[in-house]
């Protein structure tokens, strides 16, 4: 994708986006501001997604994504708009930018400061400073050509890639190895492997199934720092939001989508009131798609030329499409690896945790095996490893005085069995392992408690399984082996957001928005 996407063609076409998380936010800017006219319907009472907040008793969570990463990303977002991401919200530094506990009793925290980061890894293992030197000179050089010729540039066919540029590009690359072998590369002790890896939880994958190439996450997490958005990250939502007004997107909320329609080579999409369901979609005529039929919103039916779902992939070919016009069966959805879902606790606790910073880890001494309960063996970990996120710490305005926002974050496997009695059983589980390996003691402190687990996923985002996330990136999931942003059996209707290319993770989600966007300028 060019600095400027050429997108000019879609000038006069009408387009409802369904789903407002990053990716249909983002393309519906990118729709707006070429001259289309975009309406946005989404199923929940508020914008952003899996980027929801949870305000109540003078707390404000960020329900998903917290990590604020690639500001390079945001920056080229908000600068193809004649923007920039300080017209709409500010950001804070993070120093540490983040501390991690293992379970053994140690503790580090990774600075901004990379001499610190540099004795820190030599006191683990003699070399060690020199190797993360050139691990991260890889990582940046990996950053620099994967991010412009491999995501911004998205290469959907197989032809894309047979090519002089590309190869010249790719030479050197680490793209068809394993993060685990590559890490091993550079350092020997563990602790240290870990420390390079922890990041593959946001790509929804593991040392032993991510591909290599995602080495550049280490050049995001040390070289360009962590970030935190004053407000959170639904501050930044508000930015985005705000600027897609500006260029004239409409936004509906409480509009649930039942279904996609065809009718006479147009869009129809259908609101029914508040609370009322239906089956009125899943029809396609002359494989066009038609339009969406919506449950919610005041009634009205929204006329388009064009569909984007920014919906869970699978839940819009399986539940809006008729099953002749499904690009997918069942199966393969089965057949697919997922990212984890999540169990998270949303704590208001009286006082300050001293003992944790904005950004904390907890991981368990049995690395690989936690993996293996979420992607070999599922199951509910009895040794998990976790999160621990205080904006409290960097933020006065998310809690109230004299009290700390917090919340925990277990990554587990999609699709496990979520019921009232296991989340009980599991929050005690956390809250003593909290205690137990951080030193915070948590129990009697808490004044505001809330769970969010596979069922709300399910329930919330439709997501499939349950996952927090989408589509793992393990190497048969990557690049053009990702779902296509244009459905092939389904003129008009097109994907945006992170089961399409190139991913996981909040920046990827904006950067698909404009892809989405190439994509439907280009077959106009």
């Amino acid at each position: 994708m060019d600095a400027a996407p050429d997108i000019d063609a879609v000038a006069g076409e009408s387009v409802v986006v369904i789903g407002g998380g990053f990716g249909g936010l983002s393309t519906a800017c990118y729709l707006a501001d070429a001259g289309a006219e975009v309406t946005l319907l989404e199923k929940n009472e508020q914008l952003g997604g899996r980027a929801s907040r949870l305000e109540t008793d003078g707390f404000r969570f960020d329900m998903g994504p917290s990590w604020y990463l690639m500001p390079d990303v945001f920056e080229r977002f908000f600068g193809h708009f004649g923007r920039s991401p300080e017209e709409y919200y500010t950001l804070s530094h993070l120093d540490p930018h983040y501390r991690v506990f293992w379970k053994d009793g140690d503790r580090v925290d990774v600075l901004p400061d990379m001499e610190h980061n540099r004795a820190l890894f030599e006191s683990y293992e003699p070399g060690a400073g020199d190797a993360l030197d050139e691990y991260l000179a890889e990582s940046k050089r990996t950053y620099e050509i994967g991010m412009e010729h491999f995501v911004y540039e998205d290469r959907p066919n197989l032809r894309d890639y047979v090519d002089k540029d590309v190869l010249r590009y790719s030479w050197g690359l680490s793209l068809l190895g394993k993060m685990q072998g590559h890490v091993e590369g550079y350092f020997d002790h563990p602790k240290l492997q870990q420390l390079m890896q922890y990041t593959l939880v946001f790509l929804g994958g593991s040392p032993t199934n991510t591909p290599a190439l995602y080495n550049l996450m280490s050049h995001v997490d040390f070289n360009m720092g962590v970030y935190y958005p004053d407000g959170g990250i639904g501050a930044v939502v508000d930015g985005i939001v705000e600027l897609g007004e500006e260029l004239g997107v409409e936004y509906v909320t409480d509009a649930e989508v039942t279904g996609i329609e065809g009718r006479y080579g147009a869009f129809a999409v259908d609101t029914a009131p508040t609370g009322r369901s239906g089956e009125s979609g899943k029809t396609v005529e002359n494989g066009e798609a038609a339009g969406t039929s919506a449950d919610g919103g005041d009634g009205e039916r929204y006329l388009a030329d064009i569909v984007v779902s920014n919906a869970d992939y699978a839940h819009t070919e399986q539940e809006l499409l008729p099953p002749k016009k499904r690009q997918y069966t069942e199966e393969y959805w089965e057949s697919r690896t997922f990212a984890p879902s999540a169990f998270l606790l949303y704590l208001g606790v009286e006082g300050d945790v001293p003992n944790l910073e904005h950004h904390t880890l907890v991981l368990p001494t049995q690395w690989n095996e936690h993996f293996e309960t979420i992607f070999e063996e599922p199951a509910w970990p009895d040794d998990p490893a976790y999160y621990l996120c205080v904006p409290s710490k960097t933020d006065d305005t998310v809690a109230p005085e004299g009290h700390s926002n917090l919340f925990a974050l277990v990554p587990i496997a999609p699709g496990l069995e979520d019921t009232p009695e296991r989340r009980e059983e599991y929050r005690e589980l956390v809250l003593d392992d909290i205690a137990a390996n951080t030193g915070e003691e948590l129990h009697d402190r808490i004044v505001f408690e809330e769970t969010f687990c596979v069922e709300d996923f399910a329930d919330r985002y439709n997501s499939y399984q349950g996952s927090a996330l989408g589509l793992a990136h393990t190497l048969r999931q990557t690049s053009l082996f990702r779902p296509p942003h244009r459905s092939e059996t389904v003129d008009g209707l097109y994907f945006t957001g992170s089961t399409t290319t190139p991913g996981i993770g909040v920046p990827m989600c904006l950067i698909s928005g404009g892809i989405t966007a190439e994509r439907i300028a280009d077959t106009i």
